[in-house]
């Protein structure tokens, strides 16, 4: 029994040594094995952390491209309209809309071009305003939410464009309840401020372009006020809590109505380089960003690009996780090397593989980057060949003014000297007749009118200022019947010329009016002129010179029974230099003249249409008898 229980006992002593010997073994695997998953995450941890950053970092160059192309192309559209304003306030229609003798003919026609440059140039709204800042003309006149009779004062471009600054503002609409980028310029007449015009530029085809992007993009004022976004509900908000000075600087020009201007839930967290990230806050939904900004001080925007950087991160997890794949399979082939040779080149292929695709998009890319910037380039040379073109344009127009101006002068002069230079020459041929005939107190009264004609010339030479005059200069108290005798007395060798039944017709009594004696029968002798050349060739020639008087004003009326003015021309006819003769026939410069000489005497000349023939009205405030 002694000899069977030793070999028993020892064989209890070597199963022991040998549990002994694999629960040290399966601890050491097992504290190996925890040792390195430990390394394993900590290299997970801190590499995915700094290609992280890494990645971030790559996707801040593709950032502040896209952020020179939004500001280039924000500037580019503003630049678009920039010197609009000023060329429209130049316009005549506008002028006469502002002035204080307005009429409803006017208000109307500067609706209709309003509208229609409106139209034409892709604007909002373009509408014109009194110095009060009341609205009397708007492109959209016809429309429910008409900005006539809108009272808009309060409007930083409408007071910067009447204190003579840069008039530039972006704001919600009061009255359309739409954004808008104002421009306001001055109109004047004479260096006399007759109030402002004002266009609206829409934004929101920019602001839709930004939303199919993969990044966020918005756009805030002085005050931090995000107005355009990627994202409607990010408008309207600010990035930082508002004090109440800066509450009441935006009431004060109503810059977004009645919006709550709440806060944007984006708080800073850290720096990628030179810009900073920032991470949004909302209910469901927790986002970072890479912020690439740039300002514009001409408009006092900020634009800033928001990348987000869960991609780059998604990316660097993956990169990460690669790599501990890639050392443990690395340290899975030293243990099995002979075993897994093939799954090692199959995974090296793969890799291979990945790397050329990456390798691929990256040229792609940059293929891209490379087709902006020549882009870009392109159109920076044509933006400069615009500009030289225009600066060649603006030579060549001063010189046609001044061409313009010289020509004006001397063929207003030539137009007005004829009348009289015809009179002239009937009267001295005449006096030659009575000489002949030995009729000599004939032959004086010839002699003397030919005077007063010279008289009458100069003082036409000396008053001829219809373009640049003084309203209302060398005005006398003249009698009516006296101005038409003079000046069918300068008409009358046409007249005798023609077979042309000249009917007069005036009350009896004076008709007084206050004006110059000698503009005033060159008027009458203007519209006796026109109806003479429009009867020409009629078999029943008639011209019917009548006037009607009342209390306080007189109406002299020359129509004639010829073809009269064709339609759509009523508001060209007293323009300068339109003529409805054939060439040779006239300068078209007669009814453009005294359009603007009754319009100093403080009266108004006007075309009146009838079912045949032409009518010109002129009409005069009356005062009382010479004493």
């Amino acid at each position: 029994m002694a000899q069977v229980t030793e070999p028993m006992a020892a064989r209890t002593r070597r199963r022991s040594r040998t549990t002994g010997w694999s629960l040290t073994r399966r601890g050491q695997r097992l504290a190996a094995l925890a040792f390195l998953l430990i390394v394993g995450w900590a290299m997970l941890v801190q590499g995915n952390a700094w290609l992280a950053n890494r990645s971030i970092a790559a996707t801040v160059p593709q950032g502040e491209n896209i952020l020179r192309l939004a500001v280039s192309g924000l500037r580019g559209e503003l630049a678009r309209y920039e010197r609009l304003p000023d060329l429209m306030a130049r316009s005549p229609v506008l002028t006469r809309a502002l002035d204080p003798d307005v009429t409803q003919a006017d208000i109307a026609a500067a609706n209709l071009y309003l509208r229609h440059v409106t139209q034409l140039m892709g604007l909002s709204d373009a509408y014109v305003m009194t110095p009060d800042g009341t609205t009397v003309a708007a492109s959209n006149f016809d429309q429910d939410l008409s900005f006539v009779g809108e009272n808009f004062e309060y409007r930083p471009y409408f007071r910067d464009a009447l204190a003579g600054m840069p008039a530039r503002f972006f704001a919600l609409g009061t009255t359309s309840g739409k954004r808008g980028y104002y421009f306001g310029a001055v109109v004047r007449d004479r260096g006399r401020i007759l109030g402002v015009l004002a266009l609206k530029v829409d934004v929101d085809a920019i602001e839709d372009s930004w939303r199919a992007a993969e990044y966020e993009m918005i756009v805030t004022d002085s005050e931090g006020i995000v107005f355009l976004a990627s994202r409607r509900d990010w408008q309207f908000r600010s990035l930082n809590p508002l004090t109440p000075q800066a509450r009441a600087r935006v009431a004060a020009t109503r810059r977004y109505d009645d919006e709550p201007l709440t806060v944007l839930p984006l708080r800073p967290t850290g720096t990628v380089g030179a810009h900073q990230t920032l991470r949004l806050d909302l209910p469901g939904a927790h986002r970072e960003f890479v912020a690439v900004s740039e300002a514009m001080p001409e408009a006092g925007w900020t634009v800033q690009v928001l990348l987000d950087t869960a991609p780059a991160r998604r990316q660097a997890l993956t990169a990460a996780v690669a790599g501990l794949l890639v050392i443990g399979a690395a340290l899975a082939g030293l243990m099995a090397w002979m075993q897994r040779r093939a799954r090692l080149r199959e995974r090296l292929s793969i890799q291979a593989e990945a790397q050329a695709q990456l390798e691929g998009r990256v040229a792609t890319r940059t293929a891209e980057l490379a087709q902006l910037n020549a882009r870009l380039e392109a159109e920076v040379a044509e933006r400069r060949a615009t500009e030289a073109e225009l600066r060649r344009t603006q030579r060549h127009l001063v010189q046609s003014a001044k061409l313009a101006a010289l020509g004006q002068m001397s063929a207003a002069l030539s137009h007005e000297l004829n009348q009289p230079l015809g009179a002239v020459r009937n009267f001295a041929a005449n006096a030659l007749t009575y000489i002949d005939r030995g009729r000599v107190p004939e032959a004086r009264d010839n002699v003397s009118r030919i005077l007063s004609l010279t008289d009458r010339m100069t003082e036409i030479g000396r008053t001829l200022r219809n373009f640049a005059r003084k309203p209302n200069a060398q005005l006398s108290e003249v009698d009516l019947h006296d101005v038409l005798r003079d000046a069918l007395e300068v008409i009358a060798w046409r007249i005798g010329k023609r077979e042309v039944d000249l009917q007069v017709d005036l009350p009896p009594g004076p008709l007084i009016v206050r004006a110059g004696p000698v503009r005033f029968q060159q008027v009458i002798v203007n519209l006796l002129s026109n109806a003479l050349d429009a009867l020409e060739g009629q078999p029943d020639a008639t011209i019917r010179v009548s006037a009607q008087s009342a209390s306080d004003h007189i109406v002299l009326s020359v129509e004639d029974n010829g073809p009269g003015i064709a339609e759509g021309l009523e508001d060209r006819i007293f323009d300068p230099f339109f003529s409805t003769k054939g060439v040779g026939s006239g300068l078209g410069l007669g009814l453009s003249i005294s359009f603007n000489i009754i319009k100093d005497f403080g009266g108004e000349l006007r075309l009146v249409r009838q079912p045949r023939g032409a009518c010109f009205r002129i009409h005069l405030p009356r005062i009382g008898e010479p004493a």
